[in-house]
């Protein structure tokens, strides 16, 4: 595989993770009746649009095409978020469905950046946008902590 492929592959899969995460944000918005968490969600729905355009510019200054679709693994943490959030606590599912989304993007983040492979336009790429999936992150998990704290 060339230079130019594997920084696609790279940054492809960051984008259809970041892209699941910015569709159940989006979703959750909709979904939960608090007002500041719905305007937090749309927030973080976002950033990861913000995400997924940077890395989609990345891919095609490569000569790539940029992922334009999520993962199956997203669509299964979607709907079990939304069974979970129908059968509990809506407010604390889908933060806690969330912050799982969000652990799966900073880890793949993470992966790339100790990937030994992975190309450094790639990994350039990668840490100019890591502060903000770590920023997120930890947004999630400290909402996280403070609704089961609350409860």
């Amino acid at each position: 595989m060339n230079v130019e492929k594997k920084i696609q592959h790279s940054l492809n899969d960051l984008i259809e993770i970041a892209r699941d995460g910015g569709e159940f944000y989006t979703e959750a918005a909709g979904k939960v009746k608090d007002a500041r968490l719905a305007t937090l969600f749309s927030q973080m729905a976002a950033h990861k649009q913000e995400i997924v355009s940077t890395l989609s510019a990345d891919v095609a200054a490569s000569g790539g095409d940029p992922a334009d679709h999520g993962t199956m693994v997203g669509s299964m943490h979607q709907m079990y978020g939304k069974a979970r959030a129908a059968l509990g606590d809506t407010n604390y599912a889908y933060v806690a469905e969330l912050e799982e989304s969000e652990d799966r993007l900073l880890k793949a983040f993470k992966d790339t950046l100790k990937d030994d492979d992975t190309p450094a336009q790639a990994r350039m790429a990668a840490e100019r946008l890591m502060p903000r999936v770590v920023e997120c992150h930890d947004i999630m998990r400290n909402h996280k902590h403070a609704l089961k704290a609350a409860s």
